[in-house]
């Protein structure tokens, strides 16, 4: 009796003990890791110092918005939980939603709002502008931001639910203090991930693991806006340079997206049931000419190019899918409102001759930049030849991306490291209308990489802010591609789309014009 009593006191302990050693034995759940090839590298992490989309989309990952744009193109509050606004316009209050915390757990503030939009305004167009209109900026509690107008200036929503670059990502007070013209180096942030400072290796991989402090809204994710919910542990960005590489490592489950895939390549993929593709938003195409240094601070130079350049030919070289590009003859994107081809010349060689003739350029060596593993590559090529055609001197240099992206930042003259012309491509975006036009911005040195600088275009811009309706911003947006017409800030070689090739197991991925990972999901 005393055995069986002794047994039955004994055996509960037993099997707790069995079985917490079972579970200890136990595999631990195995890391869900999305593995991406990205269109670029990494060079730094400040996406307010740059326009670069591979920094934009680092921004998304690690950082919110107070506002942000849906599928529909509609801008709806994201860390904002409530705002007003006076009748005329002049005074806006912003409160923030409970709960939003940085990466490093700290919460986030007013103030963190209020120094993180002063150094957004003080590089990118709508911030600008948005500034320039502004009596005041400040927090009047812990949770509330005012925004004070000196006018009624009527695009306060859109600049702070802008999309693209520079996107008003909110960075805690203490980084968001540094000089604007100085890159950040702390990547605490207010968003989904954490980037894994430790495992970027520049030019290989960079890594972001769900953020343990980040609240998410209770509503679905619509486009950029809604919910960011982060289903998989690990988001690996390996850059990958060769396409090839890429494609035989997409098409073997070594990776699950490819973002821009070749076009030669994309019917490779079609026998393959285990990937997709997805055509992704809209980019225009944009030659951006450097007005800072000889030849290009020639405006008759300039419109030689712009008389030159044939869209046609440029974009069949990329893809001879008509499915995939558009001749679209003006400064805004075919799908705007703002849509005009007022005074868009025809392409003719022969006029861009007499053209380069009046301008008196001497020969002097015209620097071309190329990325050559970018969807323009092929572009490039063409506008190149055609440059050569008509008697320019072309000094073609290719290089990666990254590399572009840093040397387009440079004011000396081509001889020292300079450069003269190269070819990107916008997101929609930031070429829809007048005012968060990346290329159209004429501020001198505030303005993008090429720095055009025109006090007519600025002036109209400041007039497209305060006009009265959709009928009388139309008109401006007309003016000011006329006005542009003359002094070509930059020259557009069409629209084209870039697709994506996914595995079949990744679940989620948002059309957002974008690429972004939260939502998504891998596996069956």
């Amino acid at each position: 009796m005393n055995d069986h009593i002794t047994r039955r006191r004994l055996w509960p302990g037993i099997t707790a003990a069995v079985a917490i050693a079972g579970l200890w034995a136990m595999p631990a759940a195995a890391e869900t890791v999305l593995k991406v090839r990205p269109f670029g590298d990494l060079k730094t992490i400040d996406p307010i110092t740059t326009s670069d989309y591979m920094v934009r989309n680092h921004g998304y990952m690690v950082y919110d918005v107070l506002f942000a744009q849906n599928a529909k193109g509609e801008i709806v509050p994201q860390m904002v939980e409530s705002y007003t606004h006076s009748d005329d316009g002049r005074s806006w209050t912003f409160v923030l939603r409970d709960g939003l915390k940085f990466s490093d757990g700290t919460p986030v503030t007013s103030a963190d709002v209020v120094a993180s939009l002063k150094r957004w305004g003080e590089r990118d167009g709508l911030g600008q502008q948005m500034m320039a209109h502004s009596v005041s900026l400040e927090a009047a509690d812990p949770k509330t931001v005012k925004l004070t107008l000196k006018d009624g200036w009527s695009l306060v929503l859109e600049a702070l639910g802008k999309p693209s670059s520079n996107v008003p990502f909110i960075m805690p007070e203490r980084i968001a203090k540094t000089p604007a013209n100085e890159n950040i180096k702390d990547p605490i942030g207010s968003g989904p991930f954490v980037m894994k400072t430790d495992e970027w290796v520049p030019g290989s991989k960079i890594v972001y693991v769900k953020s343990p402090t980040y609240e998410p809204r209770k509503e679905a994710p619509d486009g950029l806006a809604g919910g960011k919910t982060v289903k998989v542990d690990r988001v690996e960005w390996q850059v990958i340079p060769d396409a090839q590489t890429t494609l035989n490592a997409l098409q073997a489950g070594e990776i699950d997206i490819f973002e821009e895939v070749p076009p030669d390549m994309i019917g490779l993929l079609k026998d393959n049931p285990d990937v997709g593709v997805a055509k992704l938003a809209a980019l225009q195409g944009v030659m951006r000419l450097n007005q800072l240094q000889p030849p290009f601070n020639n405006q008759k130079l300039r419109q030689a190019i712009l008389t030159l350049v044939d869209q046609d030919p440029a974009l069949r070289a990329y893809v001879d899918d008509p499915n995939l590009y558009t001749n679209c003859p003006s400064f805004y994107m075919c799908d705007s409102p703002y849509f005009t081809d007022a005074g868009w010349p025809k392409p003719d060689a022969e006029k861009a001759k007499q053209l380069v003739k009046e301008s008196g350029y001497d020969g002097a060596p015209i620097v071309l930049l190329d990325a050559t593993e970018t969807a323009l590559h092929p572009a490039t090529l063409v506008v190149a030849q055609a440059m050569r055609d008509i008697g320019l001197n072309v000094d073609y240099q290719a290089m990666d991306w990254g590399t572009l992206s840093s040397r387009r930042t440079s004011k000396k003259p081509v001889s020292e490291g300079g450069w003269s012309a190269f070819l990107s491509g916008p997101a929609a975006p930031d070429m829809t209308e007048p005012v968060g036009h990346m290329a159209l911005r004429s501020n001198c040195d505030k303005a993008w990489f090429g720095w055009p600088c025109d006090e007519t275009i600025e002036t109209l811009r400041a007039e497209f802010t305060m006009a009265p309706d959709l009928a009388a911003r139309k008109e401006i947006a007309k003016k000011i591609q006329l006005r542009a017409i003359e002094t070509v800030p930059y020259v557009s070689v069409g629209q084209f789309y870039l697709v994506r090739g996914i595995r079949k197991d990744v679940t989620g991925l948002l059309a957002s014009g974008v690429p972004v990972y939260w939502n998504v999901a891998k596996g069956n």
